[in-house]
Formats: C-alpha cells, structure tokens, sequence
C-alpha cells in the first residue's frame, strides 16, 4: 500500500511579554487576557480559524509554556494550492480582551499582527522551523520595538504521509472499501453489515487478552428498550474473503428515562476487534457514544486503545454535529500519550515527526505509544449520504489488519450517528432487522 503525502503545519509555544507587566507573576491591568487568531493568509476558505488564549510571561525572559495552537493538514493538492498563492504565509492577530478568560474579537483592542512566511518545497521531504522565537508586535526588530510587547511563537512544517481509505457507500450497505492513492483508487476491503454476529462476540472470548471479557457483556443483562439499536455489528475482510478486523456493538443504545435521547450516563459501546488467526479475535479498542442533552445537535464520543498488558487508553473525546456532521479524530500532538505523562507536552523545536518515536523515554512499550495525527475519519449528518473517507497515519500501519480496525473504528462511528438519533425518529430500514 503506497501512502498520500500530507504536510502538516504546527503553530504554538505562544508567550507574550509586555512593558505593563513588572515584576515576576504580576498581572496586566484589569486581568487582561491575551488571545490570538491564527489562519492561512488567503487560502482555502474552508481551511478553519484557530484561536488561542496567550500566556503572560516577565519582561526579559527566554522561558515560554511549550504548547500547540493550531494545526493545518494539507493535502497534497492542498499543498499545491498553498505554494501557488503569492507570499504564503501564515497570519497571528494578537489582542488584548477584559472579558476573562475568554475572548471576543469583536470588541478586543488588537495590539498586532504579524505574518510567518511559509516555504513548503522542502517541508514535503523534511520537517522546516519558519519561526521560533521572540518577534515584536508592532512590526519592528525585537531590539527597535517602541511597544516592547514581543510575542513568542514556533511555527513549523513537517510531512505526514497518510494511507487514505474511502466507502464505496454506507457502511449498513455493506460496501467495498478502496483505498485513494491521488486519482487511482484500488480495492482492498469488503465490509459485511449484520444484526449481531454471534461468533465474532464469541470467538473474542477465546483471545489471549486476559481483560477481554470485562468488555463483553452479556446482551441478557442489558434492558432492552429498543430492538432496533442493538446487536449491530460490521465485519472487514481483506480481498481473500478473511475477516481482519470487525466492530460489535456490545452495549444496546437506549434512550434514559423519559427521554429520547442515549444520555452520557448511559452509552452505547461498540468494540473494535483484529483478527487473532486460527479463527480468534483480539480486542483493539472501545467507542462509546451518546446524544448531549444540553446541545440536543451534538453526537458525544469517547475512544479509548485496549493494551493487551495495561489498562485501557482514553486517545480520543469530543462531539459532532448530528446535522452537519464533522470528523472523528484520533490526535494526540498535544502531548496525551498512554500513561498521560507529565513529559507528554509536545516541543515544536524538538523535530519529533508526528507519529514517530520511541517509548522509552515515556516508559512505555513502544507499541503503546500513540504520537501525533493518528487517524481521522468524515462523518455525514442525518439523512445525509455517507462514504465515510478514513486517514490513517503511516506509522500506525505495520500490517493489513492494523488498516483494518482503523476502517472499522470509522464504521462505527458513522454508524453511532444513527444509533443516537432521536428514538421519536424511525430508523432507515438497512438498520432494522
């Protein structure tokens, strides 16, 4: 499988210094708050703003909270599009706001801008520092600044090649799944949809992962307020007709009292599972999902890695709009990594290719270690078609299986978003049995 290349832009390791502040710890006036708004100068408009809240640091000081604001992921058509565009550069807008700890551009003081020039030719083949250090707001030299307010910031580029996967229609549909290579697209998964594959539920219970029954429940146990949202299940195979990975949902979706929504309180559960040979499986990881009750619009989700020697792994926790839909996405550069150490935070200067790196420094076994971009996945709204489009980062792949439960992982979430619909609406009828 050839991977697509990917670029990745970093920006963070933001401080600010001002001449307001003068002694170590002492606030601004008034407990201003210092945000910034980061974008991609006259770029894709569908390319997201990123905001950021700034942290204050004393005059004089080489020290700043190493952090990431914003990430760009580009395409290589995207990177194309960029390198085409005159002066590419990405753009910080620093204010000033009262309104702690939150900020509003619209009536915030602006204190500045400043623009990182961006060179991506090398950035395909190596990571590329564009900024990394103390510039002054008010366009000057550090040493000319009249302001003396200087912000800190990092921005780099690095590639991240990806391995792509798209449906080739709704995962209940039972699809194939090609995997994008620019304009050439190749078979290389069947997805099978059923209501409940009883031997993938049993034959998970004779894996050699000694904590795999604790996330087998019995279906008998759970109250049965739907039969329409339970037992779903969706299996992978590669082109020989084997199964490589499969998601069983394994706690029913139902609605809490009085109520038609799946609450927080009450998930639905699917686990994602990999081909163990010799006809086992082996648990990989759980999602969870529910419908927010104070944002009726937002699907909430939580993934978490099952070890086979440690306990579960929380990579993954967020919401998606039920009506628009989103992406579900599994990123860990802001320095969460499996044991949450507190050496977690990720340094911008440090070249650490998203992805990549040893766990010896964490601790951990090597292959416990979830670094940068590790997958995403699009997510279609209700009533909306879906072709679920997965990215997978290259080091997370070794083998075919590990592709597979990535493709699983995303059918699942796509299928939750059915599963935490309304239970006043009806079901499509490929959901019910």
């Amino acid at each position: 499988m050839d991977p697509c290349p990917f670029v990745r832009i970093l920006i963070g390791n933001f401080a600010i210094t001002s001449p307001a502040i003068s002694r170590p710890g002492e606030l601004p006036p008034s407990s201003s708050t210092y945000c910034c708004r980061i974008q991609l100068r006259d770029f894709d408009s569908h390319q997201p703003l990123h905001f950021a809240t700034v942290p204050i640091v004393p005059p004089n000081t080489e020290t700043y909270p190493p952090s990431v604001a914003a990430i760009f992921d580009l395409s290589k058509l995207q990177v194309e599009k960029l390198k085409a565009i005159k002066n590419p550069a990405v753009k910080i807008s620093v204010y000033k706001s009262r309104q702690t700890p939150t900020c509003s551009f619209d009536t915030d003081k602006l204190l500045g801008k400043i623009s990182v020039p961006l060179d991506l030719n090398m950035a395909e083949l190596r990571a590329c520092v564009f900024q990394n250090g103390w510039v002054a707001l008010d366009g000057k030299n550090r040493a000319s600044s009249s302001s003396g307010q200087l912000l800190h910031v990092t921005v780099r580029a690095e590639p991240d090649p990806r391995f792509v996967f798209r449906f080739d229609g709704e995962p209940e549909c039972s699809p194939q799944v090609f995997q994008i290579q620019g304009r050439v697209k190749q078979p290389v998964f069947t997805c099978k949809f059923s209501f409940r594959d009883r031997s993938v539920s049993s034959r998970s219970s004779m894996s050699e992962q000694s904590n795999s029954k604790r996330w087998l429940p019995s279906l008998a146990s759970q109250k049965d307020h739907s039969a329409e949202r339970k037992g779903w299940s969706i299996t992978v195979h590669d082109l020989s007709g084997s199964p490589v990975a499969a998601a069983s949902m394994i706690t029913p979706f139902v609605p809490s009292p009085g109520s038609h929504l799946v609450s927080r309180s009450n998930p639905g559960a699917w686990l994602i599972l990999r081909s163990g040979g010799n006809g086992t499986w082996k648990p990989w990881g759980r999602l969870e999902a529910w419908r927010e009750n104070n944002r009726p619009n937002a699907v909430g989700y939580r993934f978490e890695i099952l070890p086979a020697v440690a306990a579960p792994v929380m990579l993954a926790s967020s919401t998606i709009s039920s009506r628009d839909g989103g992406k579900f996405m599994i990123d860990v550069t802001s320095g969460v990594t499996p044991a949450n150490s507190p050496n977690g935070s990720w340094d911008l200067d440090s070249g650490s290719r998203s992805g990549s790196g040893s766990g010896s420094e964490f601790g951990l076994e090597p292959e416990l270690l979830y670094r940068g971009f590790v997958m995403s996945a699009t997510v279609a709204g209700e009533g909306k078609f879906s072709k679920p489009e997965v990215e997978v980062s290259v080091p997370m792949v070794s083998c075919t299986e590990d592709a597979a439960a990535f493709v699983a992982l995303a059918a699942a979430m796509d299928l939750c978003m059915d599963a935490c619909k309304l239970f006043s609406q009806k079901l499509r009828k490929e959901l019910r049995q």
